[in-house]
Parts: C-alpha cells; sequence; structure tokens
C-alpha cells in the first residue's frame, strides 16, 4: 500500500470522529512524532477546528407535517402591536431588533420561493444577538469581509462572492457610459427640435 493509501485511510478515520474524539485528536496533532515532524491531519478536521459557531439550519416547509404546523401556530400566535413601516420609525425602536421575521433581521432568512426558513445562529436567542438588523450593520460604514462574515455567520470567501455577485447585478442594472452619452444627445436632440 502506497503512502497515498495510507493517508486517505486515516483522513477517513479522524473524520468520523466524533466530538469527543476529536478533543483527543486535537492533541494528537500538536504532539511530535519520533522523527521531529506533526503528524497529518486531514483538512476536514482543520476546518472543524477553526470554525467557532454552529452552521446555521435550515427548516423546510415542506417537510413538516400539517401536526407540527399547527402546534408552532399555536406556540407563536400572531401579536397585534404594529410595526414599523419605515427605516426611520425602525432606528429608533429598541436593539436588539424584536421583529425577527422583518427582511432586515440577522437572526433568519425567510426563502420567499420554497417558505423554508435558515436558522442563521442556531446556538443563540435573537435577544443574544450582538447586531440584529443588516441595516444597522449598513450605516456604520465600511467594514471588513471578516467583521461581515463573524456578524451574519458566514466565511470570509462566502461574503466574498456576495459581494462580487451584488456589484455585478448593479453594473448590469446600470447604463454603460456610452449609453448614457447617446441618451444625453438624443434628449439635447429633441430638446433642440421642440425648441424650433
Amino acid at each position: 500500500m502506497s503512502d497515498a493509501d495510507d493517508r486517505d485511510d486515516e483522513d477517513l478515520e479522524l473524520d468520523g470522529l466524533d466530538d469527543e474524539d476529536e478533543g483527543e485528536s486535537d492533541s494528537d496533532a500538536d504532539e511530535v512524532s519520533a522523527d521531529g515532524e506533526l503528524p497529518e491531519v486531514s483538512r476536514k478536521i482543520r476546518r472543524r477546528r477553526r470554525r467557532t459557531r454552529p452552521r446555521s439550519k435550515t427548516i423546510a416547509m415542506k417537510r413538516l407535517t400539517r401536526e407540527e404546523l399547527r402546534q408552532g401556530a399555536l406556540m407563536y400566535p400572531p401579536v397585534d402591536i404594529p410595526r414599523p413601516t419605515t427605516r426611520e420609525e425602525c432606528r429608533g425602536e429598541q436593539r436588539p431588533c424584536p421583529w425577527v421575521a422583518c427582511k432586515h433581521h440577522l437572526y433568519l432568512d425567510i426563502n420567499p420561493e420554497t417558505g423554508s426558513i435558515k436558522i442563521n445562529f442556531p446556538d443563540l436567542e435573537p435577544w443574544e444577538l450582538q447586531h440584529t438588523c443588516a441595516l444597522d450593520v449598513a450605516e456604520r460604514g465600511g467594514i471588513t469581509l471578516e467583521e461581515v462574515g463573524e456578524i451574519m455567520n458566514l466565511t470570509r470567501e462566502r461574503i466574498r462572492q456576495v459581494e462580487v455577485r451584488g456589484l455585478l447585478k448593479l453594473k448590469m442594472g446600470s447604463p454603460s457610459p456610452d449609453e448614457l452619452g447617446s441618451e444625453l444627445l438624443a434628449q439635447a436632440a429633441l430638446a433642440k427640435a421642440e425648441k424650433n
């Protein structure tokens, strides 16, 4: 058997560790072998060590039974308190924001097409979040990808990808300088024709 096969077997063994074993593998990884080299650890284990917060969880609405939906409706009846409708009203509200269903709230995201709910911080309650409103974060000004990732429970790479996609959408939606110039010329010609 080759060295690559041995490493693959070790990776499979390490990937199958539960949380208790994972702690033991951390101390084992820090130990130096007799020949002075650190033992190899799979990428999956290294990634698991870096992650400090649990991943988000998604609840697919079509997988819930009618009974589960009924129980959820009984547990959380509708509230008659009026919700803020403008940013100005929202800015003066209490923080952390209690309106979890708001599209700007950072605790959860709702997919409008499927109705599935993604809980971004499954280990925390909404009132335990440091930042609850995306608009508040945006008003703060420019922050790093790392900070945005920490606020949204995403990696900095995923934040970078979303940023690139958003900038591309903005670029595709706005007219190019050539188009702006031709529109201005057309408007000037039209104004001149109307004047004569």
